[in-house]
């Protein structure tokens, strides 16, 4: 690394450094979003609704290896920001090194541990006599190669970190072009069905961490692997600041085993359906939230690391009308065309068409709440209070929405169940308004007793 490099975030303004690391953010992950659309139709027309249903059943082994990436990953990153904004560059390299080897070692135990289990795992996960071999071809794959979209999602994480959002960027779009190509030669020209869809993720993936390993060869890298010793207290701070992140994908499981049974339950295959369409939908929306907190976390991290507490609060007035701006917009472009969203994943039966669009009107209503709980998630995790971090997101995802999943299905019937998630987000957003007024008060007071 060139000895006059000084790091962008210094010596660009907040805003300008904000939309540096949004434009390539958001965009990097419409463009995955993209391609989950495209798998969608492709899955849809020509495979049909139960393979649908089925990968959407299997789908929540692939949020968990994300969700071990992003708890180590973006611990580390988060961290590996922290020492580089103190200008401990020793130190980060250490975190980053100790980042990519546990992440590829516990991803590869778990892949393979759950691998000898894989049957029951399929049932558990909400599967039924239809719906098993779809689910079960998408799992084998995804089981026994899952730990190389682990690394590539991870180092992505500190490739950005390490001031470098357009190349992660770049894999990003690399990953979503590979995958549209290779899963329609998989699927119209090999006819492998649902394991060639999951053989594609894995392949585009590897492409992906190809781009990546771009960045070690720029001037302005200082991602390189050191030696170094465990030290239990750093592999503590780590799971500890990544673990909002991990709860964060893990709640997309919760998420989709949840509704997924309670759709069984109440419309059957052609419930679970109709919630594959609208999951399909929503994962370009919380890609695209997600793309905006993700722009803003190596700003606090770094700023919070060089004690620099006015950009930290500047660039969360900027993130947050963004986010709430944004939900706006969704919840109308939605409202609108719903029915239009719908059609483009096949022709289905009316049933499920209507549960669908129905579903959809209920659903993003969401969106208005949801990317300010993300943004306000992403703040205190970079600042390290990991507590009110871990709170918003197990909150948000498991504990108020399962709660309202249990309750209101009871007397609202699939109404309950798509307006679980609405009231949970709406909830959580008043608690984080309770807390930070609680906050201001206490530095109010403590300033006075100073003084």
């Amino acid at each position: 690394m060139s000895t006059n490099w000084t790091h962008p975030l210094e010596r660009q303004t907040v805003g300008r450094a904000f939309i540096s690391y949004l434009v390539p953010s958001v965009l990097g992950m419409l463009v995955i979003a993209f391609n989950f659309i495209i798998d969608g139709i492709m899955v849809g027309h020509k495979l049909g609704s139960t393979a649908m249903a089925g990968i959407g059943i299997a789908s929540p082994v692939y949020t968990l290896f994300v969700a071990m990436s992003l708890w180590i990953g973006m611990g580390g990153a988060a961290l590996y920001s922290n020492h580089m904004g103190r200008k401990e560059n020793k130190k980060a390299k250490e975190v980053f090194t100790k980042s990519i080897i546990l992440i590829l070692l516990i991803t590869m135990a778990i892949g393979y541990t759950a691998y000898m289990f894989k049957d029951k795992l399929v049932y558990a996960l909400g599967a039924n006599a239809d719906t098993f071999s779809s689910a079960s071809d998408y799992m084998n794959v995804m089981l026994l190669f899952g730990f190389v979209f682990t690394i590539e999602n991870a180092l992505s994480v500190f490739v950005r970190n390490d001031g470098n959002p357009n190349t992660s960027m770049y894999a990003q779009i690399t990953f979503a072009a590979a995958n549209i190509v290779i899963n329609y030669i998989t699927l119209y020209v090999l006819e492998w069905g649902v394991s060639g869809v999951a053989l594609g993720t894995i392949v585009s993936a590897a492409l992906a961490l190809l781009v990546l390993f771009s960045h070690f060869f720029k001037k302005t890298n200082n991602l390189t692997f050191t030696r170094f010793t465990w030290s239990s207290k750093l592999l503590g701070m780590i799971a500890l600041i990544g673990f909002p992140s991990f709860l964060a994908e893990l709640g997309m499981s919760v998420f989709s085993v949840s509704h997924n049974i309670s759709m069984e339950r109440i419309g059957g295959t052609n419930g679970v359906a109709s919630f594959t369409v609208l999951n399909y939908i929503h994962g370009v929306v919380l890609l695209a939230f997600l793309g905006l907190a993700s722009a803003a976390q190596p700003l606090i991290s770094y700023y919070h690391g060089a004690q620099r507490m006015e950009r930290i609060q500047e660039t969360m007035r900027i993130a947050v009308k963004t986010a709430f701006i944004s939900g706006v917009v969704l919840l109308l472009v939605v409202q609108v065309g719903a029915p239009y969203f719908v059609q483009i994943f096949g022709n289905f039966s009316s049933t499920v068409t209507d549960s669908a669009v129905y579903g959809l009107r209920i659903f993003t209503i969401a969106y208005v709440f949801m990317g300010v709980n993300f943004v306000m998630s992403t703040y205190f995790q970079s600042i390290g209070n990991a507590k009110m971090a871990i709170w918003i997101t197990a909150a948000r995802e498991m504990i108020i929405m399962i709660a309202l999943l249990i309750i209101l299905p009871s007397f609202m019937g699939g109404t309950g169940v798509w307006l679980s998630v609405p009231l949970s987000e709406m909830f959580v957003l008043i608690t984080i308004a309770i807390y930070n007024r609680k906050r201001s008060r206490m530095e109010e007071n403590s300033l006075l007793q100073t003084h």
